[in-house]
């Protein structure tokens, strides 16, 4: 199927469905990409470790945090 024949299926849609393939095409346009997203979270991870390397940050153990966690919620 070509894009001709795609926007002619698509302007016979309801405004609703319309409205909605919009909303999905918009965001397509704006999400990063696969490798972008990558990128960021390694790039978080080096920031994360660096300043774990500096002493910028307290570390504690899986169950500190989950006791801090669950009093939160008392």
């Amino acid at each position: 199927m070509n894009s001709s024949a795609i926007e002619q299926s698509v302007l016979g849609l309801p405004e609703v469905e319309r409205a909605h393939l919009v909303h999905l095409l918009l965001d397509s346009l704006d999400a990063p990409s696969g490798a972008e997203i990558q990128d960021i979270w390694l790039n978080e991870a080096h920031r994360r470790a660096d300043d774990i390397d500096a002493g910028k940050v307290n570390l504690v153990s899986g169950e500190l945090l989950e006791q801090q966690v669950q009093a939160l919620f008392r």
